[in-house]
């Protein structure tokens, strides 16, 4: 299989699953290992280059389906929502910086994401059932500004959908649907775009631009297709959430989660 081939499709994985919620992290890993099956290479092995284009495309989603929002708030200066922003980057800033090399090897491991993907069908299904929708973002305390931060600081571990855990997380603390959506994608911006710059030091290091095992053109397409794909995933993802289905993904991720661990456990790799 071709590089391109190979990031096209890790390419698609990431942009429908970063909005959607079932973890890119997490089918990203189980992609990769597929993938690696059949030509033997693995993202692992091409250090972070790969994801962190991936995650560029997906930025620049978030900053195109959200740019009325982004200038209302800079035109309003939207104090308030500001630091509710700030305050729930907190949990993931410290948990992402702190264990970032304990984290690391999470990420080659199938079985993580298979645990994972049952921890988000768990959170998506309550904060479906269990949602009082007492308030807005505009609205947004700030304790419940950092019980989201937490939700999202859990989702580093593969598997754990941030998306999901953050619009349930909003969902279990009284906000409104759309407003746990919007304020999801919000304080998605700094947390993924604080990985983006943590990533980035790696390529200043000296020798990294020449021993990258990938050519720019295939990454600049990998970056423009999980750019694409994310804008049409983010937009299903408001829409499903507005006729309150976002329990669906929560079935499919149980499914797909109980999938991974037998399969891992066929391999010998799990113990039940």
């Amino acid at each position: 299989m071709s590089d391109e081939i190979r990031v096209l499709i890790l390419a698609v994985i990431q942009g429908v699953a970063e909005f959607l919620p079932i973890s890119s992290s997490g089918h990203l890993v189980i992609g990769n290992e597929l993938l690696k099956r059949l030509q033997g290479a693995s993202v692992a092995e091409e250090g972070m280059t790969l994801n962190l284009v991936l995650h560029l495309g997906t930025l620049g989603s978030i900053l195109v389906v959200y740019c009325r929002r982004l200038l209302q708030i800079l035109t309003e200066m939207d104090w308030r929502l500001c630091s509710a922003i700030v305050m729930a980057s907190v949990p993931a800033a410290i948990v992402g910086i702190g264990f970032k090399k304990q984290l690391e090897p999470l990420f080659v491991e199938p079985a993580v994401a298979g645990a994972g993907l049952l921890v988000t069908a768990t959170l998506l299904i309550l904060g479906q059932r269990l949602q009082s929708g007492k308030f807005t973002d505009r609205q947004l305390p700030w304790l419940v500004a950092f019980v989201v931060g937490c939700f999202q600081a859990v989702a580093l571990v593969p598997g754990i959908s941030r998306s999901g855990s953050t619009i349930s997380g909003g969902l279990l603390s009284g906000m409104q649907r759309e407003s746990a959506a919007t304020f999801s994608f919000l304080i998605a911006i700094p947390a993924i775009g604080g990985a983006v710059l943590l990533d980035l030091r790696d390529w200043f290091k000296p020798g990294h631009v020449e021993s990258m095992p990938i050519a720019w053109p295939t990454l600049l397409m990998g970056m423009i297709v999980s750019f694409v794909v994310g804008i049409v995933a983010l937009k299903l993802l408001i829409s499903f959430i507005s006729r309150q289905r976002l329990h669906w993904f929560g079935y499919y991720c149980l499914a797909m989660g109980i999938a991974v661990l037998l399969w891992q456990a066929c391999e010998g790799k799990l113990t039940i």
